[in-house]
């Protein structure tokens, strides 16, 4: 699992926490006590139409945090941006993975910061702006196109982990067509992630407001990790555990026998 602190205070998910250092401390020892297993800070809102936040005033949210987490628990620590600047004061504050959701495509400078650095990334496929013509393929040319950028600045692909996107410029049934389809993209060989927690596509199916969301959430997580998603992206990790070690006992037969 990988837990979500978002540094905003604007988050769509309604749990921004505008760059409060010490209830991200707080939420991180949470985190690191239900099993999480890597922390993604964020302190850009990535909802859609939100305001774009200066590089300055993001790295004012994150660095402070991941520095302060980093000394009280023992876990990764992913920073969510699109800039090599604020990538660079996030790894020298103790991140050690960066999670792109360009891709690779905002900033040209953030590929040979992560060769340079030698950190794990997530890229994600970003669906806002594109022509449509197929969920999945769509998404594998996106992938394509980060992985070349990969190649062209030497980023160590066994670092590389990647995210189909879901929420990010398709509609509420293009997003359950990529959970549907997410089979079709193992054949990338690369680990997987996915982001559907509290999403408004599973508001807009359900009816329910941002913390209503839990059980279709959960939903969600089981389907992926079932279709050999490898990482899910949660706000709600103490619930989100249980789900995820029980359907990885049936699924990857993890659970010791009892």
């Amino acid at each position: 699992m990988m837990g979500v602190i978002n540094a905003t205070d604007d988050s769509f998910s309604g749990d921004g926490i505008a760059g409060q250092v010490n209830e991200a401390v707080t939420l991180a020892k949470r985190f690191q006590a239900d099993g999480v297993d890597i922390i993604d800070v964020g302190g850009a809102s990535s909802r859609p139409g939100a305001t774009p936040t200066p590089i300055s005033i993001e790295k004012s949210r994150v660095v402070p945090i991941v520095e302060a987490i980093s000394s009280e628990v023992d876990l990764p620590i992913s920073i969510d941006t699109t800039w090599a600047e604020v990538a660079e004061a996030a790894v020298d504050a103790g991140a050690t993975v960066v999670n792109d959701i360009s891709g690779f495509l905002t900033d040209p400078d953030l590929s040979s910061l992560v060769a340079d650095r030698n950190v794990g990334v997530v890229l994600m496929h970003n669906q806002r702006g594109r022509e449509y013509r197929d969920v999945i393929g769509d998404i594998d040319a996106g992938f394509a196109t980060s992985l070349s950028i990969c190649a062209s600045s030497n980023v160590d692909l066994s670092q590389v982990i990647l995210d189909p996107g879901f929420g990010f410029g398709w509609s509420v049934e293009q997003n359950l067509e990529i959970l549907r389809r997410l089979n079709e993209l193992t054949s990338q060989e690369l680990p997987l992630l996915i982001g559907t927690s509290r999403k408004s596509s599973i508001g807009t199916v359900l009816g329910a407001n941002v913390e209503e969301r839990l059980f279709g959430t959960a939903a969600t997580v089981t389907h992926a990790i079932c279709a050999g998603i490898d990482v899910v992206r949660v706000h709600d990790s103490s619930q989100m555990r249980d789900v995820v070690k029980m359907t990885d006992a049936i699924v990857r037969r993890e659970a010791s026998a009892s």
